[in-house]
């Protein structure tokens, strides 16, 4: 089965966005087609003092073997993220393997097991930590060496994390600006590439945090909320499975990276930001492809949602608890054939 198919006028509102005539933050989700691709994120690997951040050894070696045997597709993130902005095809059951922080533990661990299997992979890196790393608590990071050594190999494309791993939502645009230009400065001076993709330290964007990135060359974002994804989605809020201690069972990875996009538009609200006074806010959204019945909500601070269905495609979804400060997310969930899941994945974020 292929799929990754747009409609003329998607393709020509995403080539448009591409040339910057409009910005993807408004682009509408739709789509003609069937599973997307979902990217799946680490941190740690075999540094059990950290179990939030951490995997496993035994349930790395788990994941990898289940793609390897499992009919995916491991494709580079960057590949897919020029399938989607040309409506080009992907095989069912793509896949991509992220990192985060550049942790010595991904040059000992997991770099040595993903070249064993031959799978590309992605490493955001933020970079003050790895100008730090043969001092204090940064000795745990790797070196400029070490990343150049990863770099160079084909398998390995290198992304940004910022300079200075700072909580962009929380910062000013003239910061924010500064932090980005930095690391791509250390960038270009270390390892003679500038990165155009970037994830958002603690997956934390708004739509102004896009708008900086999106204008200084990024060409997609990637937050922490989990999900999967596809041609229609904002190509700078784009989500990813965390696999820790805890949630890195080997269930729970097959459900993450076979996952499939639950299509909308009309998603309301249509920022991450949410203001005091429309707290809880009214969600919403209009399903345009993805399950036809058995749709289920929850957010990260008070479970499992209410939702009404007004008409074939309307989804009206009832928080009735304000969201606490800092980050909420939105999953909306539904079986999907073959025992895969539908997963649609959202991040709100109430200023502290």
């Amino acid at each position: 089965m292929t799929f990754f198919k747009l409609r003329m006028s998607l393709l020509t509102l995403g080539l448009a966005v591409s040339a910057g005539i409009i910005p993807s933050v408004f682009l509408s989700h739709a789509m003609a087609g069937e599973p997307g691709a979902s990217a799946v994120m680490y941190h740690r690997f075999g540094e059990n003092d950290y179990p939030s951040t951490n995997i496993k050894i035994e349930q790395f070696e788990q994941h990898l073997q289940e793609l390897k045997t499992g009919g995916y597709n491991v494709v580079a993130l960057d590949e897919i993220i020029a399938a989607i902005r040309s409506g080009s095809d992907l095989p069912e059951k793509t896949t991509a393997i992220t990192i985060d922080d550049a942790y010595l533990s991904v040059y000992s661990e997991a770099f040595p097991r993903l070249k064993k299997y031959g799978f590309p992979f992605t490493l955001f890196v933020a970079t003050d930590a790895v100008d730090r790393a043969d001092s204090g608590d940064y000795k745990r990071y790797m070196t400029w060496a070490q990343l150049k050594e990863v770099a160079m190999h084909p398998l390995a494309t290198i992304a940004s994390q910022s300079a200075s791993h700072l909580h962009m939502i929380d910062s000013t645009d003239l910061v924010n600006r500064r932090d980005l230009e930095r690391s791509q400065t250390r960038f270009e001076n270390m390892l003679g590439m500038k990165p155009n993709i970037i994830a958002y330290p603690y997956g934390e964007f708004s739509s102004n945090v896009i708008s900086i990135v999106r204008d200084m060359g990024f060409i997609a974002g990637f937050g922490q909320h989990s999900g999967a994804f596809g041609p229609g989605d904002n190509i700078y809020a784009l989500p990813r499975f965390a696999m820790n201690e805890d949630y890195g069972d080997i269930a729970r990875f097959k459900t993450a990276a076979s996952a499939m996009p639950i299509v909308v538009e009309d998603m309301t609200p249509d920022d991450t930001l949410i203001a005091g006074g429309d707290n809880p806010p009214a969600l919403g959204f209009s399903l345009l492809n993805g399950p036809k019945g058995g749709l289920n909500c929850f957010s990260s601070h008070e479970g499992k949602l209410k939702t009404e269905r007004l008409g074939e495609s309307r989804i009206e979804v009832r928080m009735e608890q304000p969201m606490p400060k800092g980050r909420t997310r939105l999953n909306c969930t539904a079986p999907g054939p073959d025992g895969r899941w539908y997963w649609m994945g959202r991040l709100f974020y109430v200023k502290k």
